[in-house]
């Protein structure tokens, strides 16, 4: 029995937000250090992860991590610096 009415076009889902990988990295590396290279590595990572969740447009979250891992990667530099200065 054909009615004549069409079915409604059905929305393909929208994509799911993604957790950037970088941007945890980049919290976890500030947070323990490891003897100040892994606030070097926290630096990097978290300029990384931010850029790119930038350019996720909207796709990715972290940006919180990404600046996380950078300002507990800057403060594992100056501790490391003044360390250096004061010893």
């Amino acid at each position: 029995m054909d009615t004549g009415i069409a079915p409604a076009p059905v929305a393909p889902a929208p994509p799911s937000i993604v957790t950037n990988g970088k941007a945890v990295t980049a919290m976890i590396l500030g947070i323990l250090w490891i003897y100040w290279i892994g606030s070097i590595l926290a630096l990097i990572f978290g300029y990384v992860a931010r850029k790119e969740i930038k350019r996720a447009g909207g796709y990715q979250s972290g940006m919180g991590m990404a600046i996380a891992g950078i300002v507990l990667g800057w403060i594992g530099i100056g501790s490391m610096l003044l360390i250096i200065i004061f010893t």
